[in-house]
């Protein structure tokens, strides 16, 4: 009787066993590619490996940035244009947009395009209005830029494209515009992938468990919204025993100190918080010093010098890092495509990258083009 049962036992956890097996390998199932919290999940690893998954403002599929070609021959053929070309952007000074404008200026060059302007809109779509208006003047072939505010700017952006001007957004689309026909293409980096890992880098760290911040840039902006979507759905999906205490928005990214000092006081149980990205979380940084809470870890997105060495050496656990030179390579090339009458994807982007303290000269070298600087070899040894 004793063994009769036995036998049974055994056969049920075998029948189980191969149901088991065979709900693993099938698309059907609900749990098909779930992993546990504290190993590497299937979404981030994609973005971690080059896939991108983000979609431009007008829900269109990415194109790879690293199947743009141009060949020697139209290369030849584009310098014979004795072409010009203007850069608007949205803020500049920055890391991010220094490296953007060398990736411009080094293809255009290549190309034989002058560039005869490259203006700084702060921020104020006002402003960029104006600037557009003074571009329009100077009567380049193309214009590459990031529109501050899509609705508040897309009559200058048409009246651009209207004159004959052909246009290369960057990270954004003036609202009513459609590729082909008003603009080139749109290139961006990969702003959700780039999500994915700034929650990623949390949600390992504190094993899975804990309480975060999150400060984020209060505005209807396509680009942040994505990233800010693919932080809370991936702690929600991947980190369900991560909670988010708390989360604060900003419009000016020099008051994010005292953003993060009130996050604190109300919240001092906080283990790690997400900023939008590299400058405000240098004012998180600021906080969590001047509150002596070096417990405190921190992740965002893109790769600024003094967030570089925060991660060599301080409490910064990395970034989800844009590459900003290779945007730009892509910006000129596509504007070369429609200079040559070659047909050109709506939208572009360039892959995410996992920057941390392991790969932090590389990650530097792979964003801004350039050997990493001597500072951040030595904060990294």
């Amino acid at each position: 009787m004793k063994k009769r049962v036995v036998a049974s036992l055994m056969c049920v956890v075998l029948m189980m066993s191969l149901l088991i097996g065979c709900g693993q390998n099938s698309d059907s199932s609900d749990d098909a590619g779930k992993e546990s919290p504290q190993t590497e999940t299937a979404s981030s690893s994609k973005a971690s490996t080059g896939e991108i998954l983000s979609t431009s403002p007008n829900g269109e599929v990415a194109t790879p940035a690293s199947e743009l070609e141009l060949t020697e021959e139209e290369k030849a053929q584009v310098r014979e244009g004795n072409y010009t070309a203007a850069v608007a952007l949205h803020y500049g000074g920055n890391d991010w947009s220094t490296s953007q404008v060398k990736g411009l200026t080094d293809t255009f060059a290549e190309l034989g395009i002058k560039i005869v302007a490259t203006t700084d809109a702060n921020f104020s779509a006002e402003q960029q209005v104006s600037d557009i208006e003074t571009i329009m003047a100077k009567k380049p072939d193309i214009l590459v830029s990031l529109p501050t505010d899509a609705t508040a700017t897309a009559d200058a952006y048409k009246k651009a494209a209207e004159s004959g001007i052909k246009i290369v957004f960057m990270d954004n689309i003036a609202k009513g515009m459609k590729a082909g026909s008003d603009y080139v293409s749109c290139v961006s980096a990969d702003n959700y992938g780039n999500g994915l890992i700034a929650a990623d880098l949390i949600g390992e760290k504190l094993g899975g468990k804990g309480k975060v911040g999150v400060i984020y840039y209060e505005a209807d902006y396509f680009v942040t919204n994505q990233r800010l979507e693919a932080f809370e759905a991936q702690m929600a999906e991947q980190y369900p025993d991560i909670e988010i205490v708390s989360k604060l928005g900003f419009t000016d990214e020099n008051g994010c100190a005292e953003i993060a000092d009130a996050m604190l006081t109300q919240n001092p149980n906080i283990e790690a918080i997400f900023a939008h990205w590299d400058i405000p979380a240098e004012g998180v940084l600021s906080a969590l010093r001047a509150a002596g809470r070096e417990d405190v870890y921190l992740s965002t997105i893109d790769l600024g010098n003094n967030i570089a060495k925060e991660i060599a050496e301080g409490n910064v656990l990395g970034v989800g890092a844009q590459l900003p030179y290779d945007q730009g390579v892509a910006e000129a090339t596509l504007a070369a495509y429609a200079l040559l009458g070659k047909e050109t994807p709506p939208y572009v982007a360039v892959a995410a990258k996992r920057v941390e303290k392991s790969n932090i000269l590389e990650g530097y070298t792979d964003v801004f083009h350039v050997e990493a600087p001597d500072w951040l070899k030595d904060a990294a040894k």
